[in-house]
């Protein structure tokens, strides 16, 4: 085609993949699992994991990195350089503020996946039911027996063939704290939230 004017045509442009930020309060266990969750499933999103410590601390650096962001779209016009979700992975343990951490979640649209005592629950959860309470070092105990060669890498290609059984005991889970009133307590974890959510776009 002639050019007009002395303008070339444009090239072909590729849609943008759909930005998530996630902010984990783990350096090793959390950010390994969903890298490998998204390359395993060749998922295709821009996904940025950041460490944000205590759970206060970890919602107030999503907070400002999403804020970044819009300010970084807004200055350079590019609404492409927004976050399409922010969320935030932390432990319950015995950490202190998590009601102030949840709220302020709330108040600027973060979402949390929060496990209850910690994500190693969710690890575990891939190979059986967990109803009684239980504490960190059982949980990082009973893993290990499940995976001889776990510690703190997680061995991903042994737990994604479980992955439809993991996403139903968390779900039944929850269900059952729900019918004792205990939603979030000891023995919990939402990080199906969030997996669903990254292979949501693998779906569409």
């Amino acid at each position: 085609m002639p050019r007009r004017d002395g303008l070339r045509r444009r090239r072909p442009f590729r849609n943008p993949l759909p930005r998530i930020l996630i902010v984990c309060e783990g350096t090793r266990t959390e950010p390994g699992y969903f890298n490998e969750l998204r390359h395993t499933e060749r998922i295709p999103i821009d996904l940025e994991i950041r460490r944000g410590g205590v759970p206060k601390t970890l919602v107030e650096r999503a907070v400002e990195l999403k804020n970044a962001a819009k300010k970084d779209a807004k200055t350079r016009q590019d609404v492409n350089l927004l976050y399409d979700e922010v969320w935030c992975v932390f432990d319950i343990d015995e950490h202190p503020a998590v009601p102030d951490a949840k709220q302020q979640a709330r108040d600027n649209g973060i979402e949390l996946a929060i496990s209850n005592p910690c994500f190693e629950l969710w690890i575990l959860l891939h190979f059986r039911d967990q109803r009684a309470h239980i504490d960190r070092a059982v949980v990082q105990r009973d893993c290990a027996k499940y995976l001889p060669d776990y510690e703190k890498a997680v061995p991903f290609a042994k737990l994604h063939p479980n992955y439809e059984e993991v996403v139903k005991r968390a779900l039944d889970l929850d269900a059952w704290q729900q019918t004792r009133g205990g939603e979030g307590s000891n023995p919990s974890t939402g990080v199906h939230k969030l997996t669903e959510k990254i292979k949501s776009f693998g779906r569409n």
